[in-house]
This record gives C-alpha cells, sequence and structure tokens, in this order.
C-alpha cells in the first residue's frame, strides 16, 4: 500500500453475514517477522543472561522515605543482587508447598519486590497474576479464586484490603509474604484466615536457607494472567506465555533500533505506570534485555515530578492523563507568571511549532528557545529524557504537539491491548504527520481491516476504515477458563478482534476513530459513536471529565459533566449572584449549568460535529468520576452501566426537564438502558 507496509495477503469480499475483509499487512521494515535472538525464548532467559552480561550494572533502584515523610536519594541494587534476590525468592515459593504452573499473585505498587516477586516466578515455572491496586475487594476476591492463586506477595500496606478477599478462598492459599510496614490488625487478620504470614525479608531468608535448582519455563508456558479491569462484568484473564512476551520484547527493540533510539546500559527507566498492566510489563522487561537501569517512584503519585527530578530518567511511558496534567500545569504557570514571561514562551512556541511542521526535529527546530525557553520544563522531569511514550488510551494532538515543543523530546503514541501484549502500532520519531495517528504496526504484527456495514465502515473505501483486527506471535493464548470467549474474539484466521475501528492514512499510519462495542441508536435511528464524541467534547478548557449519555428510546444525548474547578470558580468569581459560594454550590446553579452546556456547545461546534451529537442537557458534579464509587476502572476508563445506576435519577430530570421545555417528545421512557448497550450496533 505504502512505503510503511507490505501486502502479506489480498483482501476477502463480503460474504452472506461474514463482512468484507481489507488486504493483510504487516510492517515495510520487518517484512519477515521477528527474530529472537538464540537462546533467550522466555523471561527467565532474558533475566538470567542480562545478569551474566551485566552483573555489576545498576538494575532496580528505589528511593526510601524517611522519618521525616520525605524520600532520600535513589539507591540501586545490581543485576547480579538482583538475580540473586530473585533466586532466593523463587526458592522460598517451592519449599512452601508451590509447585511449576501455579498462579501467584502480587499485590501493591510498583517497586523492587514487585520485580523480584515476578523473577522468582519465571526460574520456577509460576504463573505470575498481577493484582491491581485499585480494583477493589471483590474484584481482588475475584481474581484470587478464578485463578487459584496459591500465594501471594503483597505490599504491607495492601494487607488490610487483601484480608478482606480472603473470605472467598478459605484454604486455597498456601501463605502470604509482605514488603514494607504492615498495620498489626491487617496482620492478625490475615493469620487469623488461617493462612501462614511471613516478612519479605523472612521469606528470603526461607529461599536462602533452602535453595532450590531452577525450573525453567519453555516459551509454550505460561508467564502471567493479567486481569483486565473492564468496564462491565467481572476481570477477564487473559493468558500471555512466554514466548509472547519476549516476541513483544523483541519486536519493541528491532523498532527502537531502526528509529535510531537504541535503549543502551546507561539508560534508565523511570517506572509507574502499574506492573499489573502488560503495557509497563514489557517495557520493563526490554530494558532489562538491554541492560539498562529501572528506578521505581516512590509510591505517591503526587510526587512524581520530585521522582523523576532525582532519578533523571532517560525514558518515560505514561498516560494520556499524565502529559494532559502536564500541558495544563505547564501553561497555567506561564499564564500566571503572564507579561513578557508569557508573550516569550508563546512567541518561541509557535516559532518552533512552525519549523517542526517543516520537519525540523525537536531538538533542531530552534537550539536557542530550548536552551532559554524550554530548559525548566524539561528540567521538571530530570533533564535528561530521549523518549516519552504514551500508551494506554488516545493522546490528543495538542497534547502530543506541547510534549514534543516545549519538553524537547520525542513523544511516541502506542496502541495495543492487553490481549495484544501492549504496542501493537507506534508512530514514527519526529513525523509530524504521524501526529493524530498512533503510527503503522510494530515488527512481528499482522493486520486488516474489516468491514462495519452498519456504521458505513469499509476497508474498500476511501480512506479503508474497519475494526481492527490483529494477529502475530505476540498475541495472548486465550481468556482463562473461557474458551468461548476466545472463540468470539479471534477468528478463524487467528485474527483478534479489537472492538476498535481504525482508518488507514495514505502513509500507511492507523487512525483509532472509534470503539465498535461502544456504538448505539438513537430513537430516530442515527448511529452515535460515543467515545469520539466524549473526546471531542473533553476538549473543551471548562472540562475535567464528561460522559454522555443516549439510548434507543430518546432522540437526544444527555451529559454528566465534572468541571475543572479552577476554571468553573474563576468564572463564578465574575457572577454576582455566585460570589461566595462554594464549589458545591455552584455547581448546583443553574447559571453554572448553562454556562457548562454553552463550553460544550462551543466545542462540538468548533468540530462540526452533528446536530445529534450534541448533548441538550447537562448535570454539572463537582465530584470526579471514581474508582472508590465504581465508575471508572483502573485505566480510567468510564463504567457506563454503573455510571447509568449512579446518575439515574439525574438523567430522568434532564430528560423530562427538556420534554417539559418541548425540546423533547413526551412518550419516550427517560433512562431506559445504559449508552452503548440498550440497542446493539449491528443494524
Amino acid at each position: 500500500m505504502t512505503k510503511l507496509l507490505v501486502e502479506l495477503a489480498p483482501g476477502r469480499p463480503a460474504s452472506g453475514e461474514v463482512p468484507e475483509a481489507g488486504p493483510t499487512y504487516t510492517v515495510a521494515t520487518s517484512p519477515d517477522g521477528i527474530h529472537r535472538p538464540a537462546g533467550i525464548n522466555t523471561c527467565y532467559d532474558l533475566f538470567k543472561a542480562s545478569a551474566e552480561k551485566y552483573a555489576d550494572q545498576d538494575c532496580l533502584g528505589s528511593r526510601a522515605v524517611g522519618p521525616d515523610g520525605k524520600p532520600g536519594p535513589y539507591k540501586f541494587i545490581t543485576y547480579r543482587e538482583a538475580f540473586q534476590l530473585a533466586c532466593q525468592a523463587g526458592s522460598a515459593f517451592l519449599h512452601l508447598g508451590l509447585k511449576p504452573k501455579d498462579r501467584l499473585g502480587v499485590f501493591g505498587p510498583n517497586c523492587i519486590e514487585w520485580m523480584v516477586s515476578m523473577q522468582g516466578c519465571n526460574r520456577t515455572s509460576l504463573q505470575c497474576v498481577p493484582l491491581y491496586d485499585t480494583l477493589g475487594d471483590k474484584a481482588i476476591e475475584y481474581v484470587l479464586g478464578h485463578s487459584e492463586a496459591k500465594f501471594v506477595v503483597a505490599a504491607g500496606a495492601k494487607l488490610a484490603g487483601l484480608a478482606k478477599s480472603l473470605k472467598g478462598v478459605k484454604g486455597q492459599l498456601l501463605g502470604v509474604a509482605y514488603w514494607g510496614e504492615a498495620p498489626q490488625e491487617a496482620q492478625n487478620a490475615i493469620t487469623a484466615a488461617g493462612v501462614k504470614l511471613l516478612s519479605w525479608q523472612q521469606l528470603l531468608q526461607l529461599g536462602a536457607d533452602n535453595p532450590r535448582d531452577e525450573v525453567p519455563p519453555s516459551a509454550q508456558d505460561l508467564c502471567t494472567i493479567m486481569y483486565t479491569s473492564g468496564t462491565t462484568g467481572n476481570p477477564k484473564g487473559v493468558m500471555h506465555s512466554h514466548g509472547g512476551v519476549m516476541s513483544m520484547v523483541e519486536s519493541m527493540r528491532e523498532f527502537l533500533d531502526g528509529q535510531g533510539m537504541k535503549v543502551q546500559p546507561r539508560d534508565v527507566y523511570f517506572s509507574f505506570l502499574t506492573l499489573a498492566h502488560i503495557f509497563d510489563r514489557v517495557v520493563e522487561e526490554m530494558v532489562l534485555f538491554l541492560g539498562a537501569a529501572v528506578g521505581y517512584y516512590s509510591g505517591d503519585t503526587r510526587r512524581l515530578l520530585d521522582d523523576a527530578k532525582e532519578l533523571r530518567p532517560t525514558v518515560f511511558a505514561g498516560v494520556p492523563r499524565v502529559y494532559e496534567r502536564v500541558y495544563s500545569g505547564v501553561l497555567d504557570k506561564v499564564n500566571k507568571a503572564g507579561g513578557v514571561k508569557a508573550a516569550l514562551f508563546h512567541a518561541a512556541y509557535a516559532y518552533k511549532a512552525a519549523w517542526m511542521r517543516l520537519g525540523f526535529t525537536s531538538e533542531w527546530a530552534s537550539p536557542l528557545a530550548n536552551r532559554v525557553v524550554f530548559k525548566n520544563t524539561q528540567a521538571a522531569v530530570g533533564g535528561r529524557l530521549r523518549v516519552f511514550i504514551s500508551g494506554g488510551a488516545p493522546l490528543p494532538k495538542y497534547a502530543q504537539g506541547f510534549m514534543q515543543v516545549a519538553m524537547c523530546v520525542p513523544v511516541l503514541q502506542g496502541y495495543g491491548l492487553t490481549e495484544t501484549c501492549a504496542a501493537t502500532f507506534v508512530q514514527y520519531p519526529n513525523r509530524q504527520s504521524h501526529v493524530g495517528t498512533v503510527g503503522p504496526c510494530m515488527p512481528g504484527v499482522q493486520f486488516r481491516l474489516e468491514a462495519v456495514s452498519e456504521l458505513g465502515h469499509s476497508p474498500s473505501s476511501n480512506p479503508p476504515r474497519g475494526e481492527v483486527c490483529v494477529r502475530g506471535p505476540m498475541m495472548f493464548q486465550g481468556y482463562y477458563k473461557q474458551p468461548d470467549l476466545t472463540a468470539q474474539e479471534v477468528d478463524s484466521d487467528g485474527f483478534f478482534h479489537t472492538g476498535d475501528i481504525g482508518e488507514l492514512t495514505p502513509e500507511g499510519t492507523l487512525k483509532i476513530i472509534d470503539r465498535k462495542k461502544n456504538i448505539f441508536k438513537l430513537s430516530q435511528g442515527e448511529y452515535v459513536a460515543v467515545e469520539f464524541l466524549e473526546a471531542e467534547f473533553g476538549k473543551c478548557d471548562l472540562i475535567e471529565q464528561i460522559w454522555l449519555y443516549g439510548s434507543s428510546f430518546e432522540a437526544t444525548l444527555v451529559a454528566v459533566v465534572v468541571p475543572i474547578k479552577d476554571k468553573l470558580m474563576a468564572w463564578a468569581a465574575g457572577q454576582p449572584e455566585l460570589q461566595g459560594k462554594s464549589f458545591k454550590e455552584v455547581c448546583a446553579s443553574s447559571q453554572a449549568n448553562a454556562h457548562v452546556l454553552a463550553a460544550v456547545t462551543a466545542t462540538g461546534k468548533e468540530a462540526r460535529l452533528k446536530g445529534f451529537e450534541f448533548p441538550k442537557a447537562v448535570h454539572v458534579d463537582p465530584e470526579p468520576f471514581s474508582i472508590e464509587h465504581d465508575l471508572i476502572t483502573p485505566k480510567l476508563s468510564l463504567k457506563r452501566p454503573q455510571l447509568l445506576k449512579y446518575y439515574k435519577v439525574k438523567i430522568d430530570a434532564m430528560y423530562a426537564g427538556l420534554k417539559a421545555a418541548g425540546a423533547l417528545p413526551k412518550t419516550a421512557p427517560a433512562a431506559a438502558a445504559p449508552s452503548g448497550q440498550a440497542t446493539p450496533a449491528r443494524a
């Protein structure tokens, strides 16, 4: 198709209920796929080889929090030391009665102990089952029971939550080990449940006193079962093999080498995205494969920038929300400074961005602006960064452009799912034409687009559009204990159906334009792509969060909006009737409601949305959608059924108000079913 892709197989015409499929493509730089290094077939092979090759180099680092509550400097252990700890942990697991292919849970924030536990599993052919920090007691109990985990290693601060989850898995666990400080009450609760409890030091000593030989896994053996949080129902256990993870590690290495961004032993990776997600797991495996160091954040997300300044990383991976906050924070500081400083910043930004649009890299678009104007923004993350990686959700164009200009570093947006072992598509650095896309596919990945006829998307249209379907050696092995679900998601040609709708550009990059599973009809028959609309309205500078609701029983959309407090209160200060009111009181006012609706409408008009795509009423809520209220997932995805249940009274009231005002017919029942689920997208 283009110089970025090569066609491996022709498309498939529609036949009966089988939709049209486009040609199968792979990336032109690796037409024959990937080739793992000889003898490195598993995650254990990887770590063992690196421990021998880079024995005395820094491997894993952390900063301890002192008595005054402030973290100290970063201290590292070497590859030799990290491997020895993994040997001790693995020996302890076997001594305690675990057998190869048993499951072991890890529960807590990223840290040295987390990685050592995982590597101990790799050494003994145990299957690591990460437990999300924010899954909640019920979900953790479900994951422990469903995976049949035999042991858990947890942060001491998580023992209380873990204890609550033990009720449904009585007699299942052989023990629990914890790192850090743990409340005595939580320790008592664990032992009262009949579960053996060890400190981290006791676990390592047990392994040192009872050494066991390695039990190397094969490439086909499972290395992890990662439970996706999901937006409905119980989490799904995504099975990844050692060979699959190693295939993605090699794919990432080949990609970075090919783009002149080779990771080397002198590099340092800043780890704060949870290791319970495949994205961070494969990045850390790659970093360790190449002899670089991993520095873990101090455990408090409020200290991320302070940790970064202290660590001075060269590689940084984040999610869009992190980059958007950096963007907002820098701009707020610039605008508050005002005067000459603000004018200089904006002028330098415009000048440099113009040269970057002409093809110059961030480094060379304006070296003077980098040294004089943007040096402080670079210093905010240590001043040594070579690359930003963004994943987990779409990164807005404005945020990506800002980071590349003001932070003077390429931002690579990737796309992938837990099932695809993270990065399936990634942008090339310093390619302005790639901004707004997720780039071409990674080495070893094959993909095709499949028609979504109800929305008019066809892989033979111009531009080609359809559901993104991918396959390759890094793909998951299926859903644990759910073969029927696996068969639904993986077709007879071996393609995993992502549920995302993509558009292929003439250059060969992919744009993710919507989510197939969150498409629904309004009562007049219009299809609504709700995630696309939420992304567009989310660009409004007054909005922190937005949820759009609609169903086949209603003719229009309504929305719940969480405003940015500072922005709304700044506006309220200029309204005589709202002066002196609290944020909650302002949000409840009719004036704020009208102001927010007007701002949302203006944003929609700027995006040239269709009339039926605008919400006709909003509810302004001062409380953010939170994991605690079960309204969002740990990845910050909206839980639509839960949002409807939580806001049903408000939804009913908005529709009733519109009908009373004559804006809607008065026959349709309000809030009949959750958006994206009331009427399937397939007509």
